[in-house]
């Protein structure tokens, strides 16, 4: 009876505590959606001006400058109802076809190497604390990296290439970690059917556990793309060019990016510009959640509960 009234009056003195951290917590959540809900309704305001409104040229006649399809294609241009994303549109593009086909192999292949084939020793334990750990570093000294070893020492120059092999460090630890995970989420029953059924260790991880994993290696390889689509400081660090008015046509052109162009745009001083790139946010935040919704499908469609 005493250890049961002492455990009421443990709870009793408990709860207190836990009614405010739930309230800080609360208020927490609810500031940061505040704050999020109150930036994308700015910049959707000030961005659909520039995108459906009509401007007024000369004294008498009025047009659509622009719609969304113009703003989509036109070269960039010194007036800010004229300018335009499309270099900047089409280099994300090849910036994201470069650290796809880049990433995922290798992302994919040393996480089946660590998580199934590599010996359980110090190299490896020391790998794994190396790759969590870069996970973690700041954006700008993998610009730096890629402005050395690309740019410079490989001699690829301000390039489409140097720009996409720059993202593909910047988020190659991301994919190890997620691609690692989902190999884990495997069974380990799977394995040792496979096994019993007289299939080599090679047959079994790539005819069995690979294929069910795939769904979590896509998600994260996603999910590491929707970071590199908005990352800024790589690319001005390895030099990318802030002004291009052409389009970028093979993968050692110059280019620049959605996040690039809208921080030179944001620089200007006239408040024209500050619906222009407004449009360019809001054109990047639909890259982003289109990418993020396929990882959400992806995962929902493909993945198994064992």
């Amino acid at each position: 009876m005493n250890s049961i009234k002492d455990l009421t009056k443990t709870n009793k003195e408990k709860a207190p505590k836990e009614i405010i951290f739930l309230c800080v917590l609360y208020l927490s959540i609810s500031i940061a959606i505040i704050t999020l809900m109150t930036l994308i309704f700015d910049i959707l305001s000030t961005g659909s001006n520039r995108l459906f409104s009509d401007y007024e040229v000369g004294l008498v006649t009025k047009q659509q400058i622009n719609n969304p399809q113009d703003f989509l294609t036109s070269l960039d241009s010194r007036d800010p109802l004229k300018a335009g994303i499309g270099p900047a549109f089409v280099g994300t593009l090849w910036l994201m076809i470069i650290v796809v086909f880049t990433t995922f192999p290798l992302g994919t292949g040393a996480a089946i190497y660590l998580e199934e084939f590599a010996p359980k020793n110090k190299l490896t334990r020391f790998i794994e604390l190396n790759l969590t750990n870069l996970a973690g570093v700041p954006s700008v000294i993998y610009g730096l990296m890629g402005l050395a070893v690309f740019v410079r020492l490989a001699g690829f120059g301000r390039s489409v290439l140097s720009g996409g092999l720059t993202l593909t460090l910047l988020i190659l630890p991301v994919v190890i970690v997620a691609s690692r995970e989902a190999l884990k989420a495997v069974p380990d029953t799977i394995r040792q059917g496979a096994l019993a059924l007289g299939a080599t260790k090679f047959q079994a991880i790539f005819r069995q556990v690979v294929p069910s994993a795939i769904p979590g290696m896509v998600t994260g390889m996603v999910l590491g793309l929707s970071r590199a689509i908005g990352e800024t400081a790589p690319l001005i660090f390895m030099g990318a060019l802030t002004y291009v008015n052409y389009y970028p046509d093979s993968p050692l052109s110059g280019f620049t990016a959605i996040p690039i162009q809208v921080y030179n745009w944001i620089g200007y001083p006239q408040a024209e510009w500050k619906n222009t790139s407004s449009a360019g946010i809001i054109l990047l935040l639909v890259m982003l959640l289109t990418m993020n919704s396929i990882a959400l499908i992806i995962r929902n469609k493909f993945e198994k509960d064992w």
